[in-house]
């Protein structure tokens, strides 16, 4: 046992025959009431209020006292007789101790609302009476003082055990949860950190409880054991069984509803099961139903989720315990009107949202181009979209921007000839066009990572002043590196021209040439150009 044990049992052997022999004498009175209240070994006895016979109510209850502090220990084990009497007009009852009246109990001191009829309050009276001067005589008994005071040492011994016991548990507990914490991956977040973080806190409160608990139960019986202070142990014992009983009442009276919300909860649970069988037959191909499709199924699914969980929610409200006091309906309002504040924006880029889900623009996994941003889609959140670009960079694009902008999809209808890799170049009027075309497809000839079929595709998209505009179109194959292959593409259109001297470069004139910027005739099957066979 530790010094601050030895040092609260020393105290508490000190403290406690201080609290056996203190006596019931009265305090000053601070109000009428208490000078008018008869308390007998810190015991409520009765309270006078009628004047009678010229006497006040206080001096009633002073002369009763005065009555009472003259018995000897013999007179207060003697049966307390309820006598009727009867002065003139005014009918009481008497309470007497060997024949001698201690006071008088008037119907005038009754209230006529509150209070039961004379009889039965006297009955009440005598029976307080009867307990108070028991309790009393004990008190100046050294026999009944010496056995509280062992008892209560007796009780503070266990009292300390159970504590120290209780703490010991508790400190190997939280060791052993801090070291399974201390084993957890730093840094990352997980439902195993969560609830041993949770546990911790949990065995933290519940030590706190029982060290409560106990010094309750402790402080309950040790008041007890002494006369004067036994009506206080009383008081806590019987708080302590109220609160119980009306915690179980609480428990009974909620069981109906608990169940009820049990059973809303399970029908709920089975109707989002059901959900999800159907829906992943639709995903998998094994099902079609009329306008859901594989690409919405994922939302769909969250939709009807939240919508029967809420629907759920609705219906359990009333069988809610306490779902009909203030304030369940204040925390009820303070909630509404921080989602009515906060959700307008959210609200905005939620349905943004959904009408790219159910507009089937994009999913994860194309490669899109919105505004200036072009990637492949990472995520399609409920509040935004992420991209992957060329460079590997993430990029966040709020779901309201990406439906107020044009969409460009360059997989939703290249699953079979693969994705389209575009480039784009200009060369002067004065070399073959056929040509062109031809060192362009020799170039694409020899980049990896391009289909041979479809062929590659040259397009003339603008004669301009100076120069022609070409536009050079393959196909990928699957699962290669977008940036590389152009990289490659590039490398081996340089080279290409080089072979046949052909500069890639857009001519501007300040002046008219001497001669026509033109190719001949002759000229325009030029190598690697073939003439078409006859």
């Amino acid at each position: 046992m530790n010094r601050l044990a030895r040092l609260f049992v020393l105290s508490l052997l000190l403290l406690l025959p201080m609290l056996g022999h203190a006596q019931a004498t009265p305090a000053a009175p601070s109000s009428n009431a208490e000078e008018r209240t008869l308390e007998v070994a810190n015991r409520k006895v009765f309270e006078f209020r009628a004047t009678m016979f010229d006497t006040s109510a206080a001096e009633r209850a002073q002369r009763a006292r005065d009555r009472i502090v003259n018995l000897s220990a013999d007179d207060l084990l003697a049966p307390v007789i309820a006598q009727p009497v009867s002065m003139g007009a005014k009918q009481g009852v008497a309470m007497v101790l060997k024949a001698q009246p201690l006071f008088v109990v008037y119907q005038d001191d009754l209230d006529p609302v509150e209070t039961p009829p004379l009889a039965e309050e006297a009955k009440r009276v005598q029976q307080r009476l009867s307990d108070a001067l028991r309790a009393r005589h004990e008190q100046g008994s050294a026999r009944r003082l010496a056995i509280g005071t062992v008892l209560a040492v007796g009780a503070t011994l266990v009292y300390l055990a159970a504590a120290l016991l209780f703490a010991r548990a508790q400190r190997r507990v939280s060791a052993k949860v801090r070291r399974l914490l201390g084993e957890q991956e730093q840094g990352r977040l997980s439902w195993r950190w969560l609830l041993l973080t949770a546990e911790r806190y949990g065995v933290t409160l519940t030590g706190l409880f029982a060290q409560f608990g106990f010094a309750y139960l402790w402080l309950t019986f040790v008041l007890q054991q002494f006369p004067y202070t036994r009506p206080w142990g009383q008081k806590l014992g019987q708080s302590l069984t109220n609160l119980l009983l009306q915690f179980a009442s609480d428990i009974l009276d909620a069981m109906p509803g608990l169940i009820t919300i049990g059973l809303i909860l399970l029908l709920t649970r089975l109707a989002v099961r059901s959900l999800g069988f159907v829906f992943d037959a639709v995903e998998s191909g094994r099902m079609t139903l009329p306008g859901l499709h594989p690409e919405t199924v994922g939302a769909t699914r969250r939709l009807l989720v939240v919508m029967l969980w809420l629907f759920a929610l609705i219906i359990a409200y009333p069988y809610l315990p306490g779902s009909n006091s203030d304030a369940f309906k204040g925390v009820s309002v303070f909630f509404g009107l921080m989602l009515t504040l906060g959700s307008a924006g959210i609200v905005n880029q939620a349905m943004s949202g959904l009408v790219l889900v159910y507009a089937r623009a994009l999913k994860p996994g194309d490669w899109v181009q919105v505004g200036d941003a072009e990637g492949r889609v990472l995520e399609l959140g409920a509040l935004s979209t992420k991209l992957v670009n060329r460079l590997k960079q993430e990029i966040t694009l709020p779901n309201s921007v990406v439906v107020g902008g044009k969409i460009v999809n360059s997989s939703r209808l290249a699953q079979d000839i693969g994705l389209p890799l575009i480039t784009k170049l200009t060369i002067g009027y004065d070399t073959p066009w056929r040509q062109v075309e031809a060192m362009l497809e020799l170039a694409t000839l020899r980049t990896t990572g391009v289909r041979s079929e479809p062929p590659a595709q040259v397009n003339q998209l603008n004669l301009q002043d100076f120069y022609v505009e070409y536009e050079l179109v393959v196909r990928l194959v699957d699962n290669v590196i977008r940036n590389e292959v152009l990289t490659e593409l590039h490398s081996h259109i340089l080279d290409v021209f080089n072979e046949f001297s052909v500069q890639i470069m857009s001519p501007h004139f300040v002046e008219q040439p001497p001669q026509n910027v033109m190719v001949p005739q002759q000229d325009w099957y030029s190598a690697p150009a073939q003439p078409p066979k006859s």
